[in-house]
């Protein structure tokens, strides 16, 4: 049975999250439901490398999918994206090794998240406004403190799919690219609102309302106390995930799948946002 690896570019905003639930639109869902629209195939197996929540975004989620099917992956892909809302698109599909798995065989994600320095009227479902000035260098102070392998219990929800809460962050960069504030964090996986944790604490020390020490206390006593400073799910972006031939320093702004690697987009596209 044929086996096919997907790079998916989807709006979130409208949708509960990734993963199929039950009595809410999700965007596995969505996919779903279009696949078995065109193929008439009840039973496969569509699988995605990561679980993004409701209102998150993705420029690159990856999935394989095990379906039979005697269509040609090209036409699949068109025939796929024809049935699917507007809000979510095929990228690039193609053939895959047998034992391919989104998930198990990824060994780094990385997430945009995107903060507006200025009031917009068209980008709202892609950012998060915060009014005040941030003290940017602050911010990548305490950035730092999130960089190894460290114990995330205090910046994430209950998540039962997750055996330890230990997670190796390869790196946060903070970018002032106005009108935006982009942070991007790479590492092994991530825990469930573990990012939107990390970036609002980060907001707070920019606002002046946490000072960078206080990172590294919050993770040591893991009491939960970011909870409270989340970041919306708005601006929130899965930008790309690493399988182990992929590299990741040098990389350029295009899509990738094309040539036959897993890895699809190089997470360098986000929504446009007006500069005027």
């Amino acid at each position: 049975m044929p086996r096919f690896t997907l790079t998916i570019e989807y709006a979130g905003t409208r949708y509960s999250g990734w993963q199929i639930q039950k009595n809410a639109r999700t965007v596995a869902g969505e996919i779903e439901r279009a696949i078995t629209a065109v193929t008439g195939v009840r039973s496969f197996e569509l699988y995605g490398a990561g679980r993004t929540d409701a209102g998150v975004h993705a420029l690159a989620q990856v999935a394989h999918l095990q379906l039979d099917t005697r269509l040609d992956a090209a036409t699949l892909a068109w025939r796929i994206n024809d049935e699917l809302p507007a809000d979510i698109n095929i990228l690039d599909l193609v053939r895959a090794p047998q034992r391919f798995h989104a998930r198990h065989d990824a060994v780094a994600r990385s997430y945009l998240y995107q903060i507006a320095r200025r009031r917009t009227a068209f980008a709202k479902p892609y950012v998060w406004w915060v009014r005040e000035d941030l003290h940017v260098t602050a911010m990548r102070e305490a950035a730092a403190a999130f960089v190894g392998l460290k114990d995330f219990r205090g910046f994430s929800a209950d998540d039962r799919e997750e055996a330890s809460s230990k997670v190796q962050v390869d790196r946060v960069e903070i970018l002032d690219e106005p009108p935006l504030l982009l942070i991007r964090v790479v590492g092994s996986h991530f825990l469930w609102r573990m990012v939107r944790r990390m970036v609002g604490v980060l907001v707070a020390v920019g606002r002046r309302e946490l000072k960078p020490a206080d990172v590294p206390r919050m993770l040591a006593e893991a009491s939960g106390e970011s909870a409270a400073l989340a970041a919306p799910a708005s601006g929130l972006f899965l930008e790309r995930v690493y399988y182990p031939d992929d590299t990741r320093e040098g990389e350029t702004c295009k899509p990738r799948g094309q040539s036959g690697t897993r890895s699809g987009h190089s997470g360098c596209g986000v929504p446009p946002f007006a500069n005027s």
